[in-house]
């Protein structure tokens, strides 16, 4: 995913920059990076890679050496950003969040019409960040561009742009998958896509952008310079996952959700008929854990953690891109608490499961430790599709989701017709998956929540929440 962060003021805000570009690193572990805009020297850049550091300590110098009164950061698990731009709108800097998968059509549009080029990376790929500032470029003024950028774009992409006079401007994406909030102190303004990042730094709430709508944000204005979109449709994996614990996007806290979803879970369990007959209620950390909570709570069963996520080591929620590694370092950081495993009867909850592979290895884990029986739920549906907006799962294929793999062994390719049977665990069809990927992942029962009931968690209409990674509807 990625995340970005931003300030405009009348004093120094590189610290500002420093930390609340930091408080996105859970949004991504590939890149980091910062441009600060200075009224003698402009803007000044830096990128660096955060695969094997984390974001503070590749910055820690440069905080020291540079002051500025406005700028961006961003933590980026694609392309390096944010990057320097010199068009016919000046020197600028920008960074994206999203996804664009029409990026070879639109790179040769662009090549055709220009007769220009893009800086090659490697493979031969475009920087996705430079592709979208080509696009914004093709226009006589940055609004009309942006919004050129994002109808061209198939995909999302909310951006935020640091132009030469220090100015900037911030752009929802047009379906508002991603958040864009707005924060105040008496000195300035800070941009955000989680708003606890600010306001940790001293800043207040005071906007949140609406579907497509492009602000310009100064010291002491923030003006609105095109109108939100009338649809909205925000990724519900911001709740059920990507989101952390004390982040609000459209007025829904995210720890609080996933209780109520825990809570909504265990309900379902005790309307048809599934066993109580557990020793502990366990969330898989760090995600999973607010869901557990709600689960416990709601059948009056003591929760616990029967292992701990060794984070001096591994602090950070993503792990390497490799999916081998990893699966490695996702089981080398779990350390058992014998005590609550040996001999005991546990239900996990889980944030999701994906491919399963994973999964597997936690419940072999378990079994290894002396656990007598595991019981899994998945606090969201079976994700049918892999995310083409977001890329929340990094699949290539459909088939790669266990939840698809599954339908086809059941039923062949006539499975597909029945997807949102499968989905729904009051079916026959939606049992029979869930009872052939206990089997497969060793586990004594599984479920995985409900559309309609994660809707219910999360609090808005269905209609304004992106769902398409488990139904397919955009």
């Amino acid at each position: 995913m990625g995340g970005y962060f931003g300030a405009v003021s009348t004093r120094d805000v590189v610290m500002d920059i420093f930390y609340g570009t930091d408080y996105h690193s859970h949004l991504g572990t590939k890149r980091g990076g910062m441009a600060i805009y200075d009224e003698e020297i402009g803007i000044k850049r830096e990128i660096h890679n955060i695969e094997h550091s984390p974001f503070r300590t590749k910055f820690e110098d440069l905080v020291t050496r540079i002051t500025g009164t406005s700028g961006i950061g961003c933590i980026s698990d694609t392309d390096p950003q944010p990057l320097m731009i010199h068009s016919n709108h000046g020197v600028y800097s920008i960074v994206i969040v999203g996804v664009i998968n029409n990026e070879e059509q639109l790179k040769q549009q662009y090549l055709d019409f220009s007769g220009g080029h893009f800086e090659a990376m490697s493979g031969g790929r475009v920087n996705s960040t430079e592709l979208v500032a080509s696009l914004i470029d093709q226009k006589s003024d940055f609004v009309d561009g942006v919004k050129f950028a994002q109808k061209s774009i198939k995909g999302s992409c909310s951006i935020l742009i640091l132009k030469q006079d220090g100015t900037i401007l911030a752009a929802r994406d047009r379906m508002g998958r991603t958040p864009v909030l707005i924060g105040k102190d008496e000195y300035g303004h800070s941009v955000s896509f989680e708003h606890f990042a600010f306001e940790k730094l001293g800043y207040e709430t005071c906007y949140e952008l609406g579907p497509g709508e492009i602000v310009e944000v100064r010291p002491k204005s923030v003006r609105s310079l095109a109108e939100p979109l009338e649809r909205k449709c925000i990724c519900a994996f911001l709740w059920s996952y990507y989101g952390y614990p004390n982040s609000t996007y459209e007025g829904v806290n995210v720890e609080t959700m996933r209780n109520r979803n825990g809570r909504l879970m265990a309900r379902f369990d005790k309307e048809n008929g599934k066993s109580f007959d557990i020793d502990y209620v366990c969330g898989v950390p760090d995600s999973g854990i607010a869901h557990a909570v709600g689960y416990s709570n709601e059948c009056h069963i003591d929760y616990a953690r029967p292992f701990i996520k060794y984070t001096p080591t591994w602090p950070r929620s993503f792990m390497p891109v490799n999916q081998q590694e990893r699966n490695r370092v996702a089981k080398m950081k779990l350390v058992p608490v014998h005590e609550l495993i040996k001999g005991k009867k546990l239900l996990f909850v889980d944030d999701s499961i994906v491919r399963g592979t994973q999964m597997r290895e936690t419940v072999e884990f378990l079994y290894e430790n002396g656990a007598e029986e595991v019981h899994m739920r998945s606090a969201c549906p079976p994700i049918m599709y892999g995310c083409k907006f977001l890329n929340f799962s990094r699949s290539t294929s459909d088939m790669d989701l266990i939840a698809r793999k599954t339908i086809l062994e059941l039923e062949g390719k006539e499975g597909e017709k029945y997807i949102e049977e499968y989905s729904d665990g009051r079916t026959e069809r939606g049992k029979a998956l869930r009872q052939a990927i206990c089997e497969e992942l060793h586990l004594k029962s599984l479920e995985f929540q409900n559309i309609d009931l994660i809707i219910e968690a999360i609090g808005l209409d269905e209609s304004e929440v992106c769902t398409y990674c488990w139904n397919g509807k955009e």
